[in-house]
């Protein structure tokens, strides 16, 4: 009977694992500061920042 609680314990994964590890945690914020500095430089190109400041200028009623 032992055996057969092992197995079942063993193929269920007894361990059970609530978090994140520290490397996960790394490489997530290496991710997250990745794609914040492409969209930075995105945003503040020429052809974006004309874009937006010409449908900034629209919406306020003033020509840009």
């Amino acid at each position: 009977m032992r055996i057969w609680r092992r197995v079942r314990e063993a193929l269920r994964g007894h361990r059970r694992d609530a978090g994140m590890t520290t490397s996960e945690y790394a490489m997530g914020t290496i991710a997250a500061c990745a794609f914040a500095a492409v969209l930075y430089k995105v945003v503040t190109s020429d052809v974006v920042s004309s874009a937006l400041a010409s449908t900034i200028g629209k919406a306020l009623g003033g020509s840009v």
